[in-house]
C-alpha cells in the first residue's frame, strides 16, 4: 500500500510551525539589517552580514532534524528610485547617504517553507517622515495593510489590487506596474496563484480565489512618479535555478559553479555574493545564463528623482483568520502626511479585523 503524501499546507501542524519560525528568523534579521542602513554604511557590506547573520540564525532551530535550511531571499537594498533586487558585489556597491529612501528586502526558508519580507526606511532615522516620502511611505502601508484583510478564502486577487490602487491613490501616488506577488508552496517562491500590483491592458493575470491553508508573499510596491520601472545598468547579482531547462557546461568554471547552485540555491533566489571563490563565479554564471539554466533579476528603477517604497509581508490564510508570518508593518505615526484615506470602500476593508478571535481575546 503506497504512502499518502505528505500535506505541505498549513493544515499541517508541522508546516506551520516551520512557517512560523522561518518568519520569525526573518523579522529578527530584517530589523538586524535595518540596524546597518546608517549614513556612510555601505551596500555590498550590509547585505553580506545581513545573509550571514541569517545562516547563523537558521542554524541554531531544528539542529537535531535534516531539514534543509538557507536563503530564499538575499538581502537587497534598494535607494531612492530603485525597486528592488540590489544586492551588489563589491565593485557596484554604493553607500548610504542621509535623508534617503531605502527598502531592505530578504528571505528564509525552512525545509523549504519560505518567509519573506521587506520594508522601506529613511537612513538616520529622520522623523516624522515629510513630503513627498510620507504619502509615499503612507501609502504602501495602507496597500498592504488593506491586501493583508482581503486575504481571506473565497477573495478575489484583483480585490487586492484595487485597494493597493485605491491605497495609491489616496495618498497621490502611483502603484508600480510588473509588481507581482506570489503564492509560496514548499520550495517555491513564484507560485501559479498571483495578484498584480497594477493592472494595465498589457499587464493582467489570472483571477482566482483565495484558499484557506495558502500562503503569499504580499508585496506591495509604490512610487512617486509614472510607476513604470525600467531596467538598470547594473548587472544583475541575483538569480534563480530554471529547474525546466538542461544543458552540459562546456567550460570547467561553469560546471563547478553550477554544480554549487544546485548543492546550496537548488530552487530559490541567491546572490554572486555568497560563492567564496568570486572570480569562477562571474565566469560561470555568464555560460549558465547563455544556456537559460538561471532565471537572472535585473535591477529596476524608476526615472532619477522620483521615489519608490515597498511593503512585504508573508500572511498566512487559516480558516479563520489571516497572519502576518513575516513582515514588520510601519507604524503610520513616523510620517506626517497632508492625505488621508477617504474612500469607504478602502475604509470599510482597513476596519476589518483579521483576526477576530484575538481581538475577542
Amino acid at each position: 500500500m503506497e504512502e499518502a503524501p505528505e500535506d505541505t499546507s498549513l493544515a499541517n501542524l508541522a508546516v506551520f510551525n516551520k512557517y512560523k519560525a522561518a518568519g520569525e528568523i526573518a523579522n529578527a534579521g530584517l530589523q538586524f539589517a535595518l540596524s546597518l542602513c546608517v549614513p556612510g554604511a555601505d551596500i555590498t557590506d550590509i547585505c553580506t552580514r545581513s545573509d550571514l547573520q541569517l545562516e547563523e540564525s537558521l542554524q541554531k532551530i531544528f539542529a537535531k532534524k535534516r531539514l534543509e535550511k538557507g536563503i530564499a531571499f538575499p538581502t537587497c537594498v534598494a535607494v531612492n528610485n530603485v525597486c528592488g533586487y540590489f544586492s551588489p558585489l563589491r565593485e557596484d556597491s554604493v553607500s548610504l547617504e542621509a535623508g534617503q529612501l531605502i527598502k531592505v528586502d530578504l528571505g528564509v526558508h525552512i525545509d523549504g517553507f519560505i518567509a519573506n519580507a521587506a520594508t522601506t526606511v529613511l537612513v538616520g532615522g529622520a522623523s516624522p517622515i515629510t513630503g513627498r516620502a510620507a504619502d509615499l511611505v503612507l501609502a504602501a502601508h495602507t496597500a498592504a495593510e488593506a491586501g493583508l484583510r482581503l486575504l481571506r478564502p473565497g477573495n478575489s486577487n484583483y480585490q487586492v489590487t484595487e485597494a493597493i490602487q485605491k491605497a495609491a491613490a489616496a495618498f497621490g501616488v502611483q502603484p508600480m506596474e510588473g509588481g507581482i506577488s506570489h503564492q509560496f508552496k514548499q520550495h517555491v517562491i513564484d507560485g501559479n496563484k498571483s495578484i498584480i500590483n497594477k493592472e494595465t491592458v498589457d499587464q493582467r493575470v489570472e483571477e482566482v480565489k483565495f484558499e484557506a491553508n495558502e500562503v503569499y508573499g504580499l508585496d506591495v510596491f509604490v512610487s512617486t512618479g509614472e510607476g513604470k520601472p525600467r531596467e538598470s545598468e547594473v548587472r544583475p547579482s541575483v538569480f534563480k535555478r530554471n529547474l525546466e531547462v538542461t544543458y552540459s557546461l562546456k567550460m570547467k568554471a561553469s560546471r563547478a559553479f553550477f554544480a554549487e547552485v544546485n548543492d546550496r540555491f537548488p530552487t530559490l533566489l541567491f546572490s554572486l555574493r555568497a560563492f567564496e571563490d568570486l572570480s569562477s563565479a562571474k565566469m560561470g554564471v555568464v555560460e549558465c545564463q547563455k544556456h537559460m539554466l538561471l532565471h537572472s533579476y535585473p535591477v529596476l528603477q524608476e526615472v532619477p528623482g522620483e521615489l519608490v517604497a515597498q511593503v512585504k509581508y508573508t500572511v498566512a490564510i487559516l480558516p479563520n483568520k489571516t497572519v502576518i508570518i513575516a513582515g514588520l508593518p510601519i507604524n503610520p505615526a513616523t510620517c506626517q502626511s497632508e492625505r488621508t484615506v477617504t474612500d469607504p470602500d478602502l475604509l470599510a476593508t482597513l476596519a476589518i479585523n483579521p483576526d477576530p478571535k484575538k481581538a475577542k481575546k
